[in-house]
């Protein structure tokens, strides 16, 4: 678990999300743009941590969520307002270019 983001599962997710605004990445230890993707999503979550929770979601070890938000390739961002998926993104992003789904997807 980084400083900024929790790691997620099926007995804590459901809590992580209740209320709040967050960004979860779905990403596998086997994928290079989960990778690519890691430092920029730790260097955002640091950033924003006081506005939004990140959390990360290792599909590996946890496929039921990965299924009940229908991950189908990795890494891919949910977010979420209140349990609500609001937007969903999949791929490696820049530090920009998460910044700007983060806001998009929170106006």
């Amino acid at each position: 678990m980084g400083d900024d983001y929790t790691d997620l599962d099926d007995k804590n997710f459901d809590k992580f999300i209740k209320g709040e605004k967050a960004v979860i990445d779905f990403w596998a230890e086997w994928c290079g743009p989960c990778r690519i993707l890691e430092p920029n999503f730790a260097e955002v979550a640091s950033e924003m941590k006081d506005k939004i929770k990140f959390g990360k979601v290792n599909i590996d070890n946890n496929e039921s969520l990965s299924q009940r938000f229908q991950v189908r390739a990795v890494p891919t961002l949910i977010f979420l307002n209140d349990r609500q998926v609001v937007n969903k993104v999949s791929g490696a992003r820049s530090v920009d270019d998460l910044k700007r789904a983060i806001e998009d997807s929170f106006k």
